[in-house]
């Protein structure tokens, strides 16, 4: 017995309907998943951001620490260097050793390598040994040390964050694979069904591939 056109026609439309149906329950499961894992990712690499954050902070506090031991020490250094100039100016000996004695032992080669210039015939010399590279503080380094270290963890907060922004995006994104695999199965006009399965195919795809790249932090 032959069957008529129109119970072929409602076979293809039944069958049409059924792979929509199962693909978007498809896309819709694992659309899902990848949701969960761009917000798991984001809330980790906020986490990774807020310690990145903190240790920069903490550098910049012991920079400014050593910053300030730093600046002490030269006010020292000024102040005791005053005194000995006058008595070596007026060729005190006496009075210039006793204060020479008493430069710290990092001051002592600056003024050595000043004083081997001739400053008092030497109008070339420089004006004080705190022009001299010799006059180095290692407590000066140290803050140099620490605040470029407390950039370096300030630019990884940084990534940190645009890493956790990057994954927020991420789910947003999936979302809206969901919403048109969704829309797929509601929709009773067959042509519509395919085109929001196929939007819906494509921002997941495109999505995926894009947070694929990106790195990712697991605790363990």
């Amino acid at each position: 017995m032959r069957r008529g056109r129109g119970a072929d026609v409602v076979t293809r439309a039944g069958e049409g309907r059924n792979w929509v149906e199962l693909v978007a329950t498809v896309l819709l499961a694992v659309a899902t998943v990848a949701t969960a894992w761009s917000g798991y990712q984001s809330t980790r690499w906020n986490g990774e951001q807020a310690k990145a954050a903190a240790r920069a902070n903490a550098l910049r506090i012991e920079s400014a620490k050593t910053a300030g031991l730093a600046n002490t020490q030269t006010e020292i250094d000024v102040a005791t260097f005053t005194q000995w100039v006058n008595a070596y100016a007026q060729k005190q000996t006496e009075l210039a050793d006793f204060y020479f004695k008493r430069f710290r032992e990092e001051f002592r080669p600056a003024v050595d390598a000043w004083v081997a210039t001739r400053p008092l015939k030497n109008p070339k010399a420089p004006l004080t040994p705190f022009a001299m590279s010799q006059y180095k503080l290692a407590s000066r380094v140290e803050s140099d040390r620490l605040d470029a270290e407390a950039e370096v963890q300030a630019a990884q907060a940084r990534r940190n964050l645009q890493r956790a922004s990057n994954y927020v995006l991420g789910v947003v994104l999936f979302a809206s694979a969901l919403f048109f695999a969704g829309m797929s199965t509601k929709l009773t006009t067959p042509r519509l069904r395919v085109v929001m399965l196929v939007i819906g195919c494509t921002v997941f795809i495109g999505t995926a591939i894009w947070i694929a790249t990106s790195p990712v932090s697991i605790a363990i």
